[in-house]
């Protein structure tokens, strides 16, 4: 969530004005990743601005410590979570190295493991957990295998968690333009959009906010493609 651009400042815009955020973010990942950090006080005004409480966490969710810091900073019980975060580095079959497979696997199954767990233990009688997903696994051999793993933890929350009244549902934006794409990705890509577009950060909030309000309550153990026809 530290970049301005990013699916998760896009899900946390359309939630502000509604909900008090708790947002994780990793400093060192967006630099190593993105090349651009920084930018979280700025994020956290234009939030607040909106009308949420604002708290951010620095944490590398590689670690299961970090989970209970990300725990320990909710206000009071939380009813929604929303799971953006992820450890995304492309590479292939033949040349992923363990180092790298382990850390997808700690960041994009294990951490949200132990947030839906922590997320449930405290909800206060109901819940939404909303998790981002991704069909991009072709030379991105760990990012899309431990995103596979992610789907079924999540919608095995529907029936384990029933009792606590927690829906939860995947969600798959298909591409979206948040920096990572070069001149030659976005012209494939457009190429094979029904929509003449890449979907928006402020698209997928949209979607979210729908989900985890009132009128998508009665949506549950769903893997959702909004993604602009891009799959059909």
């Amino acid at each position: 969530m530290g970049r301005a651009r990013s699916i998760g400042t896009g899900i946390a815009r359309r939630l502000a004005p509604t909900h008090d955020l708790v947002l994780v973010h990793s400093s060192a990942y967006d630099n190593r990743v993105h090349g651009e950090s920084g930018q979280t006080d700025a994020i956290r005004a234009e939030l607040e601005s909106a009308g949420s409480a604002v708290t951010l966490v620095e944490a590398d969710l590689a670690e299961p410590d970090s989970i209970d810091d990300v725990l320990a900073a909710l206000r009071r019980p939380a009813s929604v979570l929303v799971l953006s975060h992820t450890e995304s580095v492309d590479s292939s079959i033949m040349d992923t190295t363990i180092e790298s497979f382990d850390r997808h696997y700690a960041v994009n199954v294990r951490a949200n493991w132990l947030l839906i767990k922590g997320f449930a233990q405290q909800a206060p009688g109901w819940g939404r957990i909303i998790a981002l997903t991704s069909d991009h696994y072709v030379h991105n051999l760990p990012y899309g295998v431990t995103k596979g793993a992610l789907d079924r933890l999540v919608l095995a929350c529907t029936r384990e968690l029933a009792d606590r009244n927690i829906t939860a549902n995947v969600l798959n934006p298909g591409p979206v333009d948040t920096g990572w794409m070069t001149d030659e990705v976005r012209a494939a890509g457009l190429a094979q959009q029904p929509s003449h577009r890449f979907g928006t950060p402020d698209d997928i909030g949209a979607v979210v906010a729908f989900l985890v309000g009132d009128e998508g309550s009665w949506i549950n153990g769903q893997l959702i493609k909004a993604d602009g026809g891009f799959s059909a």
